[in-house]
């Protein structure tokens, strides 16, 4: 029986690049609080969000993405035609079929990249990253675009009290390629699907279809049980993280969390024992929670603010829908 030949990858991989898109379009909390029974401080006191983005006709998910994209190719310092392969997260692409990343890396002008997507709400970027890792590694692709994108104000009800301020659009987007050293940790990461139904869609999509639903499918979620699993379980997850990559918080500069809730966040730096001179990404506060795409947007603010810089070890954690979770410690483009 002939050997099959090992593949032939680099040694290791690291996030090159990074991108953003935020719609144009700035909503305040005063817009949400015209169809539910809430306040301004009560949302800022809950969430810390102050505005979010939401996209219009235009600002589809393919056109948010290829934003984004173009913007983290630019920053790798590649070409298009050298991405190999493009992993896109979303759970807000209404088109069952096909891929909307087969879209992207056409309209990018790839050379045939191979091109899926991939569902794991607000882990999603967290599961592009270590498909991207291990692609490189092992010598599928050269380069990998992972974006993270969505349009959530589509699946927002904005009569439900619990979610109507939470969710935004916006698309982030990294580029993953060969490296000589570690730029991407070991990746801690898993599923509770006891707890599905703490977020969750609030009908099939067929149950709208027959009719036997009059309102769209909207995202719904039991706020505290969801709080409490982010703040106790997901702090294990990131601690988990940190030794898989053999750190400490101490080793850290950066924190970007998933951008659900800044007193999610806020629990988690107490928990973790972070320093105070680890920087901590809060772009949750303009940005809302974008889920696949919160991590890249809120990573490519701070390089762009200077609040993080080229080399830093950040740690990067997903949470959310499923429930899902990914955490790991990468470098910083």
């Amino acid at each position: 029986m002939p050997k099959i030949k090992p593949s032939k990858g680099a040694p290791y991989a690291r996030i090159l690049g990074v991108g953003g898109y935020r719609p144009t379009r700035v909503v305040p909390n005063e817009v949400i609080l015209e169809t539910i029974d809430s306040s301004d401080e009560w949302i800022r006191s809950r969430s810390g969000i102050e505005t979010r983005h939401w996209a219009n006709d235009e600002e589809t998910v393919a056109a948010m993405s290829i934003e984004a994209a173009g913007k983290a190719i630019a920053d790798a310092g590649i070409t298009a035609e050298q991405v190999g392969a493009v992993v896109v997260s979303t759970v807000s692409h209404f088109k069952q079929t096909p891929a909307v990343a087969t879209e992207i890396a056409d309209k990018l002008g790839t050379a045939k990249a191979a091109a899926f997507d991939i569902s794991a709400g607000c882990a999603g970027f967290g599961y592009g990253l270590t498909l991207a890792k291990g692609m490189v590694v092992e010598g599928s692709a050269e380069y990998v675009l992972v974006i993270g994108v969505e349009r959530l104000s589509d699946l927002t009800d904005l009569e439900d009290r619990a979610t109507a301020f939470l969710f935004g659009d916006g698309a982030g987007a990294v580029v993953v390629g060969p490296a000589n050293e570690p730029g991407i940790g070991p990746t801690v990461w898993g599923s509770e699907g006891d707890k599905s139904e703490t977020i969750k869609q609030t009908v099939p999509w067929t149950d709208y279809r027959d009719g036997d639903v009059a309102r769209f499918p909207a995202i719904t979620q039991e706020g505290q049980a969801v709080f409490r699993w982010a703040v106790f379980e997901m702090a294990k997850v990131a601690k988990e993280a940190l030794d898989a990559a053999g750190i400490t918080a101490a080793d850290l500069d950066v924190f970007i969390p998933h951008q659900a809730n800044e007193r999610i966040i806020d629990s988690m730096v107490k928990t973790l024992k972070l320093p105070e001179s680890v920087t901590v990404a809060r772009d949750v506060r303009t940005t809302g929670n974008t889920s696949a795409a919160s991590i890249p947007l809120a990573m490519e603010r701070l390089l762009a603010t200077g609040e993080a810089k080229s080399g830093d070890t950040a740690l990067v954690i997903g949470f959310g829908a499923g429930l899902v979770y990914a955490a790991t410690v990468v470098t910083l483009p």
